[in-house]
């Protein structure tokens, strides 16, 4: 049999006068962070009581409003953890806690004892509505399913009333796997919650749609939503929540077009923790709206500490590709990307530079990078890496970013031959500081030509680049250039120009890039000094002496018999 035979695709609703379509993402939604319960419940060592303490505090010190911090008729650790933030006042005032409750009496009856003294809080019911599960796992008619989520809210009330007179109570309700069950019946226990708790000004309720298991494309879901959100009462009391998983690996596009549809909350995890796929991942969520120009409301500007603290927390590592947040993903190996990002990087320093703006302050315009690395706390020199496939661009960026040493354009060709070269001899990627003693191995470790330095012959015209400007040379500058092209004429050797730039990490001294024409073929050489004109004579014997270097393109050739005899 086909195995694709066994599957029943989902089928969509009927909306074909939709409008999230049309509609652009302006705002943020309300977060709630799930971390401390979904995600806790699906680790394989929940976390200890410390854990616990260190992911509440960082999703506090994020700015997350709203957090589930638990099942507390699930576990003891869980019922703990929420009377140890009540008893030692450890929620900040502006922190609603949330905690999840099945509906049944007796767990109704104990969370909400669980949360005595408690200043705000919401009490999350949930009880599972999809045909399968009512036929199949509880063996329930659509009525016998709808009047336990209406005993289970009335019994929360009562309860509430009892023991939680003094708090500023929420209250929530889940019909859990939403997707899978019939968008009539989901919208007909809704009402029929919604008829005992009454929602009304300053009386909210939460209504919250999660994908439990996701089986169907973003958009399906997405009509789900605008559908419920068309056809619910007392709308302007309702706060339409999502809980998307990522079964199907589109959980983030399922909040974000749900998102369009109408939903105002989304509940989920950092990283994407969760059963099965995880749900939804904040981070990405939030920096995708970051990315768009909104601001999301979280502070990610220290993404690499979020990350350490929920590897800590969670026991998992996220995984070095994962957006935004992974390892390589501000992190460029191929040639080309490296090129285009160092071209980016340059033209925006050049804008600051006329502008007199910072550069972290102009619009962000580099290719390859959807967000500027400085705004979650990453750095530029790690955004390229030298390995085998690296280019020219990646060299130069590194050269540049790492070591202060900006290398003309067409010198950089035949400098990432030599740094490629040694990457395939390794097999592995090789570091900034490994480039840099290739660098000096090649240009200023090699022995220098001990040439006399008289005028001979007819001036000849030398060009002088200083930070990648050409200028026409003259005064003084020009007479020790022009001392040596004639010096080096008689023995084939043509000073094409001299590039100059000053060096990033050392105030005092300059690097002289020389390009010559030594029997036809070209040569490049490099000076540093402190003093400019010794800094050029040393450029230029850096570059006779280069016997078997490579030519600007690459390509290395044999050695010239000319270079021996000076030698």
């Amino acid at each position: 049999m086909n195995s694709a035979a066994r599957y029943t695709p989902v089928r969509p609703i009927d909306l074909p006068d939709r409008t999230w379509p049309a509609k652009t993402l302006t705002a943020a939604p309300r977060w709630l962070s799930t971390d401390l319960r979904d995600g806790n419940q699906s680790l394989v060592n929940p976390m200890s009581p410390a854990r616990k303490l260190t992911m509440f505090n960082l999703l506090t010190d994020l700015g997350y409003k709203e957090i589930e911090v638990g099942f507390p008729v699930a576990s003891q650790d869980d019922h703990d953890f929420l009377r140890l933030l009540i008893e030692k006042d450890l929620i900040p005032d502006d922190v609603r806690v949330s905690v999840l409750v099945q509906a049944r009496d007796e767990l109704i009856r104990r969370t909400v004892e669980s949360l005595e003294g408690a200043e705000r809080a919401t009490i999350h019911i949930y009880n599972a509505t999809s045909p399968q599960f009512r036929s199949l796992v509880f063996g329930l008619t659509r009525d016998e399913c709808k009047d336990m989520a209406v005993q289970a809210t009335t019994l929360m009330m009562k309860y509430a009333d009892r023991t939680l007179s003094g708090c500023d109570l929420g209250f929530q309700y889940s019909p859990e796997l939403f997707n899978d069950t019939e968008p009539d019946f989901s919208l007909e226990v809704c009402e029929a919650v919604m008829d005992v708790w009454q929602p009304g000004p300053g009386r909210g309720i939460i209504l919250n749609f999660p994908t439990t298991v996701e089986r169907s494309m973003p958009n399906v879901f997405a009509d789900q939503i605008e559908w419920l959100g068309r056809n619910l009462t007392r709308r302007e009391h309702v706060c339409l929540s999502v809980h998307p998983h990522n079964d199907r690996g589109t959980g983030v596009a399922s909040a974000e077009l749900a998102m369009l549809a109408g939903a105002e909350r989304v509940e989920g995890c950092l990283f994407g923790n969760g059963e099965r796929a995880g749900n939804v991942d904040l981070v990405t969520l939030a920096l995708n709206l970051l990315s768009q120009g909104v601001d999301p409301g979280v502070d990610f500007s220290d993404l690499n500490r979020v990350r350490r603290t929920v590897e800590y927390c969670n026991e998992l590592p996220v995984h070095p590709r994962h957006p935004y947040g992974g390892d390589l993903v501000y992190t460029a190996f191929s040639g080309s990307h490296q090129d285009a990002i160092k071209k980016g990087f340059d033209a925006m320093e050049r804008t600051a530079q006329h502008t007199g703006t910072r550069v972290h302050d102009l619009p962000w315009h580099v290719p390859y990078l959807p967000l500027d690395p400085e705004d979650v706390g990453r750095t530029y020199e790690a955004v390229v890496r030298i390995n085998s496939q690296s280019g020219k661009g990646g060299v130069a960026y590194i050269m540049a970013h790492r070591h202060g040493l900006h290398l003309p354009r067409p010198m950089q060709p035949g400098f990432a031959a030599v740094v490629q070269a040694d990457a395939d001899a390794a097999g592995r990627e090789i570091t900034p500081e490994r480039v840099k003693e290739l660098f000096d191995a090649e240009y200023l470790s090699e022995p220098r030509l001990d040439m006399p330095m008289t005028m001979a012959g007819e001036p000849v015209t030398a060009e002088l680049h200083i930070d990648g400007v050409r200028f026409d040379v003259g005064g003084q500058r020009a007479d020790a250039l022009q001392r040596l092209a004639f010096t080096l004429a008689p023995w084939g050797i043509d000073v094409r120009a001299v590039h100059r730039t000053g060096i990033q990490a050392d105030g005092h001294r300059v690097a002289v890039y020389a390009e010559c024409r030594v029997a036809g073929r070209t040569r490049w050489g490099v000076g540093i000094d402190e003093d400019l004109e010794t800094a050029a004579f040393a450029a230029v014997r850096s570059a006779v002496s280069r016997e078997n270097a490579p030519d600007s393109d690459g390509i290395r050739n044999g050695s010239h018999p000319r270079l021996a005899s000076l030698a």
